[in-house]
């Protein structure tokens, strides 16, 4: 029988099998369940699987798996870094015309959603007249980038948040034409999400070239039309009705906003810009009302201090997660 020759030394596997548990511990403490190791022949194989994590994240886990798995004794180590692609759905908040609160229903859907344990993303498309910094309390904040790659700002609600109003000066004007501002809404939606799977879309109001490249490009999950009660803002919210139906995006229903206005003093409640209009609407078209935002003096002093009403649990709340609930329901179906 052939027997290995006694040198005097220690064999070599314990020492070997020493470092694989060695080098094992050292990239599981980092990557947990996140790591395949094999380690064959001297040479130290890592799959790591980064679903959800951000580029950033999924880079910097890479180096630290590298750089622990050498200091525990690799010599050869390779790392590849998998990650199954998330299925995110966009919903489009529209108008057919600007002052309608749309900004703000935008803001505090996105919030309502998240609260509903989606994880979201809100992306301020209002390419002049961007608000959302401002809704989510994050002015004067600037996005990163990596490899051209913008990074969402994370916001105090849980909701990081894209911006034109991050990227340029609050007091310069943008005369920019439909092209160019539709390339600069495109990095924004294209961005670095992450697990993100719903992006809310505050759209610029109107029906023109921004909003039908936006629509046809990323081709939202559905629509949600805002409109205040009045026959003239009615006439513009169908508008933006019929460029949903002609970029073939369902419209998941219709907000009438500034729904009537209840005194502080006596709680009488009036209607300055009239009343079920929008429901009215609805109706006639054939798709569903969603609900009504009332105007109060709490919303607007909510929302100029970038604390959306949907955070927390005053009156105001009820109404925003409402429609938010009506919305997840409708995106379980899609």
């Amino acid at each position: 029988m052939w027997r290995r020759k006694n040198s005097g030394k220690q064999p070599r596997w314990p020492y070997l099998a020493a470092m694989t548990d060695k080098v094992t511990d050292a990239i599981r403490r980092l990557a947990g369940d996140r790591a395949t190791i094999r380690m064959e022949g001297g040479r130290t194989g890592v799959v790591l699987d980064a679903t959800g994590l951000s580029a950033t994240a999924r880079s910097d886990l890479e180096t630290a798996v590298r750089a622990a798995a050498t200091d525990a004794g690799a010599s050869d180590v390779r790392v590849v870094v998998t990650a199954e692609r998330t299925r995110r759905q966009l919903v489009a908040v529209a108008s057919g015309k600007g002052g309608v609160g749309k900004s703000t229903l935008s803001a505090n859907l996105a919030i309502a959603l998240s609260r509903a344990g989606r994880r979201v993303g809100l992306v301020d498309a209002d390419i002049y007249g961007p608000s959302q910094p401002r809704l989510m309390k994050v002015e004067g904040t600037r996005p990163t980038a990596k490899d051209k790659v913008l990074d969402p700002v994370p916001t105090p609600y849980g909701v990081p948040l894209l911006s034109m109003g991050q990227l340029v000066d609050a007091d310069r004007a943008l005369a920019w034409r439909g092209p160019m501002a539709a390339g600069a809404l495109g990095q924004l939606v294209e961005a670095d999400w992450g697990a993100t799977d719903t992006l809310v879309l505050d759209l610029p109001p109107g029906t023109g070239d921004v909003q039908l490249t936006m629509v046809q490009k990323y081709k939202p999950a559905g629509a949600v039309i805002v409109s205040t009660p009045q026959d003239l803002a009615l006439i513009d919210a169908m508008r933006a009705i019929d460029l949903f139906d002609k970029a073939g995006i369902p419209v998941i229903g219709l907000v009438e906003n500034m729904a009537g206005y209840a005194c502080p003093h006596c709680g009488e409640v009036s209607d300055p810009f009239g009343s079920g209009g929008a429901e009215a609407a609805a109706t006639r078209l054939g798709i569903p009302f969603l609900g009504r935002i009332p105007l109060t003096i709490a919303i607007r002093t909510a929302s100029d201090a970038g604390e959306p009403p949907a955070a927390g649990n005053g009156p105001d709340a009820a109404a925003f997660h409402d429609i938010a609930a009506q919305v997840d329901a409708w995106l379980k179906e899609r």
